[in-house]
């Protein structure tokens, strides 16, 4: 009874200790995160005053007269101090505020939302095409490393480094396109399939298998297979080199000789604890893969006319449209960081010692 009572407040104390713990790296997280942010949107606000775009005229016109440039110039709260102008569009982001786009006349946020499903479908399966190959090419490198296997994974990354995307995807075109007709064409959709499905999702893929239709799927995985596996061959080749040299680090530690001197077969120290072992930081890796793809999309998108949010943002940016390009830079940000959170998670599920 005594040692049961002498216990009880030393449990007690063991689980607060473990609460203020967990509440101090939830507020740390959270503190990260807001400052993150505000070093996102200061950099952003920053653009929009260096760039030598006058958001005035692109409003007015050159022609219109210096009482109406006045007039839009307070509209827009330009004669306002600048650490001013920084709070209030600080406080409109908050509020889902990105401005008006001066291309579609719609609001920034409106135009985003409807494009952005098509870059994150074409990202996501140029991720699964680059993880799905990437891996067990880093894996097979690193096994038969100095080798001809090794060799030819390291070639054909090298490759997937040095070649322009565009000339990729043009070559891809006119080959597999233009000469083969294996696949389908510039675009999403062909225009005959175009609004055939409701919009659930925006991600025609899945749009279409909710809705029952497989013809839609097929002509939209006829269309989307070439951007996605140029994307996913650049991603491919970054997942390698990555998953190469974290496996050739594994394999040279100590506990992968004493598996082996224990019986264990080649395949289970391999990919059980080998690549067990290089899973948290090969997170990382495809965590920044993937959202460099989100990004970084653009060429490919023009190239297969793919209706994103890299192709919005270039059109927006030849048009000097800035509030559209700035809230697409926003909305980009924002994803790095909610995969960066994303990712941290992801650690504490594989691993159990990063909780």
């Amino acid at each position: 009874m005594s040692l049961a009572t002498g216990l009880k407040p030393g449990t007690e104390g063991s689980r607060v200790s473990s609460l203020v713990r967990r509440l101090w790296q939830l507020l740390r997280l959270v503190l990260t995160v807001a400052v993150t942010f505000f070093g996102l949107l200061l950099v952003t606000f920053l653009i929009a005053r260096v760039v030598p775009i006058d958001p005035v005229l692109a409003i007015v016109g050159e022609r219109a007269s210096p009482e109406t440039y006045r007039a839009a110039y307070e509209a827009l709260g330009l004669d306002r101090p600048l650490y001013e102008q920084f709070f209030v569009y600080v406080g409109k982001v908050l509020q889902g505020d990105l401005g008006q786009s001066l291309l579609t006349a719609r609001p920034v946020l409106e135009d985003v939302a409807r494009v952005f499903p098509a870059t994150l479908e074409l990202a996501t399966v140029a991720t699964l095409i680059g993880v799905t190959l990437g891996i067990p090419s880093g894996v097979f490198a690193a096994v038969h490393q100095g080798r001809w296997p090794d060799h030819l994974v390291r070639v054909v990354g090298l490759f997937g480094y040095s070649m322009p995307v565009f000339w990729l995807g043009l070559m891809g075109l006119l080959v597999f396109y233009g000469v083969l007709d294996w696949v389908a064409g510039p675009g999403r959709l062909d225009i005959f399939y175009e609004d055939v499905v409701p919009r659930v999702t925006g991600v025609i893929l899945i749009d279409s298998l909710l809705a029952g239709d497989l013809e839609v799927f097929e002509n939209a995985l006829s269309h989307i297979i070439l951007p996605a596996s140029v994307l996913g061959y650049y991603s491919l080749a970054y997942i390698s080199r990555m998953t190469r040299s974290l496996m050739l680090e594994q394999l040279s530690q100590e506990y992968v000789t004493t598996a082996r001197v224990k019986g264990l077969s080649e395949a289970r120290v391999i990919w059980r604890h080998a690549l067990g072992n290089v899973m948290v930081p090969l997170i990382t890796v495809i965590a920044l893969s993937y959202a460099n793809l989100l990004e970084g999309s653009v060429l490919t998108e023009i190239v297969f006319a793919w209706p994103g949010l890299g192709l919005y943002i270039t059109n927006s940016l030849l048009s000097a449209d800035m509030n559209a390009v700035l809230g697409g830079t926003i909305v980009v940000g924002s994803v790095f960081i909610g995969l960066n959170l994303l990712s941290d998670l992801l650690y504490r599920i594989v691993d159990p010692r990063a909780r």
